[in-house]
């Protein structure tokens, strides 16, 4: 499982962070979305995917399988910030 989040999608209603507070957190600064974790157990599956459902800016998106995107944890191009799969 892959998990991406948008920074520049993100409404900062902390829906995540409610739903899944040890793979989601809130930035000090501007309360956007930051992962947690660069791995994901099975047992998070279920809740990552209602994390992305309930998310009103659409900013997670939750990929079943597929390779892990580089990243550094920092956002990316256009906001995007991806962080590892499951078992990585």
């Amino acid at each position: 499982m892959r998990v991406n989040v948008d920074r520049d999608r993100c409404c900062s209603s902390g829906m995540c962070v409610l739903n899944v507070p040890e793979v989601f957190d809130q930035d000090d600064q501007d309360s956007l979305v930051r992962l947690r974790q660069t791995s994901y157990r099975p047992d998070q599956f279920a809740d990552l995917r209602l994390a992305a459902q309930l998310c009103p800016g659409g900013a997670i998106t939750v990929s079943e399988d597929g390779p892990a995107s580089d990243g550094d944890g920092a956002a990316g191009a256009g906001g995007e910030e991806a962080v590892g799969r499951a078992g990585a």
